[in-house]
C-alpha cells in the first residue's frame, strides 16, 4: 500500500541554477522544513522553518461593543418586554458582512442611546430565536416595538437604511 503523503523533489530545469531552495510542508513532518539543494556536490540540508506568529483577528466577541449581547435566556426581558423600541442584529461569528453591519449598529447604538435599545444575537448559538422569527440568512437587523417585530433590514446596507427603519419605528411609537 502506497503512502498518500509522498514527496518528489525534481532537479532544477537548467544547470544555471546551482543552488535550489524548497519550502516543504507535508504531513510527514511535524513542522515545515526548508530544504537547500546544492547541485555542485549533490548535497542537501534541512532546517526547520520558523513558524510565523498568528495574525490576530478581531471578532465581534473580542472588541467592545455599544450593542449588548442578547441570548435566548434574556430575550423576553430584553426584547419582548421592553417599553423602548429594540433593534436586534442577528449575526454569525463566521460572517464577514456581519462584522461590517456590526460597526454600523455600534454607531447607531451610540447615536440613539435612550431612544432605541440595540442588541446583537448570535444566530448559531440561539437557533430557537432564529427559527421563531424565520431568520434564514445573516446579517439581518430586526426592529421590535412593544414586543412585536415591525421592521427588518436584510443584508449589508448603508447606515441610512437602518436609520430610516429606526425613524419609522420611532414615529409610529409616538402616535
Amino acid at each position: 500500500m502506497a503512502n498518500s503523503s509522498s514527496l518528489a523533489l525534481l532537479p532544477p530545469p537548467s544547470s544555471s541554477h546551482l543552488n535550489t531552495q524548497f519550502a516543504l510542508r507535508s504531513s510527514l513532518f511535524s513542522s515545515p522544513l526548508h530544504i537547500n539543494i546544492n547541485n555542485n556536490n549533490n548535497g542537501f540540508s534541512f532546517r526547520p522553518i520558523k513558524p510565523r506568529s498568528p495574525v490576530p483577528v478581531l471578532s465581534l466577541q473580542q472588541r467592545p461593543s455599544k450593542a449588548t449581547v442578547v441570548t435566548g435566556q434574556s430575550w423576553n426581558a430584553s426584547v419582548l418586554n421592553s417599553k423602548t423600541p429594540v433593534l436586534v442584529e442577528f449575526y454569525a461569528s463566521w460572517c464577514g458582512p456581519c462584522q461590517m453591519v456590526h460597526r454600523v449598529i455600534d454607531e447607531i447604538a451610540a447615536e440613539y442611546a435612550g431612544k432605541v435599545k440595540c442588541y446583537v444575537l448570535n444566530a448559531d448559538k440561539d437557533p430557537r430565536i432564529t427559527e421563531e422569527y424565520d431568520i434564514k440568512a445573516v446579517p439581518i437587523v430586526v426592529l421590535f416595538k412593544n414586543g412585536e417585530k415591525c421592521e427588518s433590514v436584510v443584508g449589508t446596507m448603508p447606515k441610512e437604511f437602518y436609520v430610516a427603519a429606526i425613524e419609522r419605528v420611532l414615529s409610529s411609537s409616538s402616535s
